[in-house]
């Protein structure tokens, strides 16, 4: 419309200024060629028609207006559903814009970035309350066990008690401190032996064993790689003690094994028990799975926790994980991991 206006305006100025307002007075005789109009017709002609150009520039300019304001702003309102969804608490929504990459494709881009950000950052922090509440639940008992010992017997020495009290918060405040930096990314690497980590953790499980009536193994030879010893402590402590409680009744044997092949570090651990199928073992490394029914008596049920931080945390030590049924029956659990190199290596002394 004010194109209209400002075209109307520059005609009147430019052209219609110039046409003479009254008629012009002809000699007789003189041959007339062109028209020669008055501008108080050419007002009267041009007028009306011109008011009716601009309606239709009204109509026309409101209604393609509106059709492209809509096909502008499209996007807008994409990216308000998928914020409203957002704010409801669902984190899974993602905006996706098609088309061409413009200014707002590169917002909504942007906002799913955002989102999937967000999102991780939400369910690791729901991992790190699950393994939290898994790995502390072993010293927590273990205080509770070592606290009703002393209510039974008050005239027990205490100084064992409150030594061995002490050790069990120690190694807790020690796996929270891990646990906190596997959730962040980052932990301290340092040279450490397997072997001497699968001699700790057998030896903290012989006790379960031997109440289970399954024989614990420990062989192979040095493994040294780098990484954190506590996470790697609880690496070795989880799949032990998955093959002791996933093992036989009684009669059943429990290997651990440790070696040093082409450059790489191996743990292998292996259990008799049931068969399990083929095509359940790779699932095992998923959160909150069981692998069989456990039998346990006075024993927590388990949370299917285990071997999904175990998973992790070798991952984090840029190692893999690979799970096969056992030849007959039971689980083989390998982990590789980057040995150490030369550099790296200090002496390690024994726990």
């Amino acid at each position: 419309m004010v194109a209209g206006v400002l075209l109307m305006g520059a005609v009147w100025v430019f052209l219609l200024s110039y046409v003479p307002d009254r008629l012009l007075i002809v000699p007789t005789g003189t041959e007339m060629t062109g028209v020669f109009p008055v501008r108080s017709v050419l007002l009267h002609v041009f007028a009306p028609r011109a008011a009716a150009v601009l309606a239709v520039l009204l109509v026309f300019g409101l209604g393609g207006g509106w059709f492209l304001a809509g096909r502008m702003l499209a996007p807008l309102s994409r990216i308000t559903a998928v914020t409203r969804a957002t704010a409801a608490g669902s984190l899974a929504h993602r905006i996706r814009l098609p088309g061409r990459r413009d200014e707002f494709r590169d917002l909504a881009d942007a906002f799913d970035a955002m989102l999937a950000r967000l999102e991780d950052h939400v369910a690791e922090q729901q991992r790190f309350a699950a393994n939290a509440s898994h790995e502390l639940r072993t010293p927590l008992a273990i205080s509770r066990a070592l606290l009703d010992v002393a209510r039974q017997d008050p005239d027990r020495d205490t100084a064992d008690l409150v030594e061995r009290l002490h050790a069990a918060n120690t190694r807790a405040i020690d796996l929270t401190e891990a646990l906190l930096l596997l959730s962040r990314g980052t932990f301290a690497r340092e040279s450490t032996d397997l072997s001497l980590l699968a001699e700790e953790a057998a030896e903290t499980l012989l006790p379960l064993a031997e109440q289970r009536g399954i024989t614990l193994d420990v062989t192979g030879g040095m493994a040294r790689t780098s990484g954190s010893t506590e996470l790697l402590l609880r690496v070795v402590t989880n799949l032990v003690q998955n093959a002791v409680v996933h093992n036989l009744l009684t009669g059943g044997t429990v290997t651990v094994h440790t070696e040093t092949y082409a450059g790489t570090s191996v743990l292998r651990v292996a259990n008799t028990g049931q068969p399990l199928p083929p095509d359940l073992v790779p699932t095992l490394v998923e959160p909150f799975r069981r692998g069989t029914d456990r039998v346990r008596t006075g024993e927590h049920a388990g949370a299917g926790l285990g071997l999904a931080i175990v998973h992790r945390i070798v991952r984090a030590h840029d190692g893999s994980l690979d799970l096969a049924p056992g030849p007959g029956g039971g689980l083989v659990v390998t982990v590789r991991l980057p040995a150490a190199r030369a550099s790296l290596l200090r002496p390690v002394q024994a726990p």
